[in-house]
């Protein structure tokens, strides 16, 4: 072909694009349809895109996600932040009003393809409790088939329901990925600190404390209790005593954590829980290589800082409200 002609050729340029991009044909199909070389077509794509023929939009709110995910990574220096915008949904069918369950549903579709992107079966994956990892389970993809080891990070939560037991999320999660699973067969919160190492003496728990010093993820949700409660600890007539409350509110606690409480630095909080706690030491969770925290809403902001600032989590999965509110927070600390 004469490249004059070929330069002045805007129909030959529309037709290679459309065929490419709307009707999604080959360059060698491409090519045998309009009778020309497979890198005349290549020529004639890449005009396309230089004229302006072809433009390509990520749009609102996906690029605000993207922008925010790298400044919420490289000012709280973490290795990744995962934002999931509420759209992600539509494909699948699932309503997508701005309320906090379809928002926690979001975040927890984007946890369960972060999981099931980077566990191998040379992981021991550790699980804590939230509503926010109950959804994610019912996202995750049975054919994708790790033997990977799954453990609870703590004892159950007298009164809780048994689908939002943290065995039974264990025993679910290792089901879908066709793995191992290590639980505590007992309370989280014991009456005294002499029952929590009378348990942790029975061979049975020694064993899954032992499989604590292996985790290498750690997928937990966080509770917040300042400036707003947003917890199932915290829920009226729930898991935390009245009394037990008053003592929480006292201690200036910012949220939880595998039920441990902790303050907007991220410390641990001496209160009456943390030795009769059964559960995994923040001083051990620490040390897990890879440390999770899914989150929805504008209420976990401060309970999410302080877990960063505390060294407690190292990727985030969170909405884009609630990454948002984390950067305001930053620009303008209180």
């Amino acid at each position: 072909m004469n490249s004059e002609v070929y330069n002045q050729s805007t129909s030959l340029v529309l037709k290679a694009a459309y065929l490419y991009y709307l009707k999604e044909k080959t360059q060698q199909e491409i090519a045998a349809y309009l009778d020309v070389s497979i890198p005349t077509v290549s020529r004639l794509i890449k005009k396309a895109k230089d004229e302006k023929i072809v433009e390509f939009v990520i749009r609102d709110p996906f690029i605000q996600c993207i922008e925010t995910e790298e400044k919420l990574k490289q000012t709280l220096n973490l290795k990744d932040v995962v934002i999931a915008p509420v759209p992600t949904l539509v494909s699948m069918g699932i309503p997508t009003a701005d309320t906090i369950e379809n928002v926690r549903k979001s975040v927890a579709l984007e946890g369960a393809r972060y999981i099931q992107r980077i566990i191998t079966e040379k992981d021991i994956l550790g699980i804590s409790w939230g509503k926010t990892i109950h959804d994610l389970i019912h996202f995750l993809n049975p054919c994708q088939k790790i033997n990977a080891g799954f453990v609870t990070m703590h004892g159950s939560i007298s009164g809780c329901s048994q689908d939002m037991d943290v065995r039974t999320l264990v025993a679910r999660m290792s089901m879908a990925f066709g793995g191992r699973s290590y639980y505590l067969l007992a309370e989280g919160f014991m009456s005294t600190k002499e029952m929590v190492a009378s348990i942790k003496s029975e061979k049975n728990v020694k064993k899954v404390f032992e499989v604590f010093d292996q985790i290498t993820i750690s997928l937990c949700s966080v509770g917040a209790f300042y400036p707003q409660r947003e917890s199932l600890l915290y829920e009226p007539g729930g898991y935390v005593s009245e009394e037990e409350m008053r003592e929480l509110s006292e201690k200036k606690l910012a949220g939880d954590i595998v039920l441990r409480f902790f303050d907007t630095e991220g410390q641990e909080c001496d209160t009456s829980f943390k030795d009769r706690t059964l559960g995994i030491s923040l001083s051990a969770y620490k040390k897990i290589k890879t440390k999770i925290i899914i989150a929805a809403g504008e209420k976990k902001t401060q309970a999410v800082l302080g877990a960063v600032k505390g060294g407690l989590a190292d990727v985030l999965i969170i909405d884009y409200h609630l990454g948002k509110s984390l950067l305001e927070s930053l620009n303008n600390p209180s």
